[in-house]
């Protein structure tokens, strides 16, 4: 017999008249009618092709195949309910997995506010992080490899949403012992003619165009080394004196022994959402949800 044969509220009506022991009863219960509950067990005994109840004047008492029906029947709606609520859950965001594409800093600023504020209500939601740039994290997310990546600008992402969420100051990172480490804030035209530094992983490639579309700007032609290695080597490199850096405001939290930041003046970086409009993901829409919110607080009016 198929369960499409007989509905779920069948199977209530048959629990309770068993729980209850008697049809009058069960429906006082479920708030129905007796002769519904009366007819849709005589259904469901139809379908089966077995009787479940011996009736009588006191009430009702299962059969031996009743009992086993019900017995099984048990195990069926627990399972049931079990997997609603489980399923109803991860539908209202609060259980998953969020995949993040990251070219900043997680240690202050936008992102570090707004996963400290989604973790108060999606605790259940497990959050994985991949860093890289816009080369990675754009087919990343066309091909829902990525729920979301914050990237700097406005880059090109066919068939992708993007909101502009934060701005960050820009700074310029350098020796403890270099001579402009002494002023409060750096002008473009001090940086002219000065060596610098960054690695071939992102956003290292972001902050070389970055310096030479500036600096060109001032007709200067930047000197600008790559080196494969990562943030840390790259800034024992800086504090050993062998170069300057660029880098934004959220990763100055991080100190490093030797190294200084100063702001770079009037400078500062729009960084953007993009994600696919295709992506159902319950936890992630709540969490982009949560990102319009924050940034209009910031001011900000999340809009492409």
């Amino acid at each position: 017999m198929a369960f499409s044969e007989f509905e779920l509220r069948h199977l209530r009506y048959l629990l309770a008249t068993a729980d209850l022991g008697g049809i009058r009863r069960a429906a006082r219960s479920l708030s129905v009618e007796p002769s519904t509950i009366s007819r849709g067990i005589r259904d469901l005994e139809d379908n089966i092709g077995a009787a479940l109840f011996i009736r009588g004047y006191g009430g009702v008492t299962l059969t031996h195949a009743g009992e086993l029906f019900i017995r099984r029947m048990r195990r069926v709606m627990s399972e049931l309910t079990h997997a609603t609520k489980d399923v109803g859950v991860i539908g209202r965001g609060q259980e998953g997995v969020i995949r993040i594409g990251l070219i900043s800093s997680i240690a202050s600023g936008f992102i570090a506010e707004l996963l400290d504020a989604y973790a108060v209500h999606h605790a259940g939601v497990r959050i994985e992080y991949v860093e890289g740039g816009v080369i990675d994290h754009v087919p990343a997310v066309q091909q829902h490899r990525l729920d979301v990546a914050f990237l700097t600008g406005t880059p090109a992402a066919e068939g992708c949403e993007l909101a502009h969420l934060w701005n960050e100051r820009v700074f310029a990172v350098m020796s403890a012992r270099h001579e402009l480490a002494e002023k409060e804030e750096i002008a473009w035209t001090d940086l002219r003619n000065l060596e610098f530094i960054v690695s071939e992983a992102a956003p290292g490639p972001e902050i070389h165009d970055y310096l030479v579309k500036h600096l060109a700007e001032l007709g200067n032609r930047p000197s600008v080394q790559q080196h494969a290695v990562y943030r840390d080597t790259l800034m024992q490199i800086v504090a050993n004196g062998q170069g300057l850096t660029l880098t934004s405001e959220a990763t100055v939290a991080t100190q490093f022994p030797g190294v200084v930041y100063r702001p770079l003046a009037g400078e500062s970086l729009p960084f953007c959402a993009v994600w696919s409009p295709r992506n159902d993901n319950p936890a992630f829409r709540r969490f982009l949800s949560l990102a319009k919110v924050i940034s209009v607080k910031c001011g900000l009016s999340a809009q492409p």
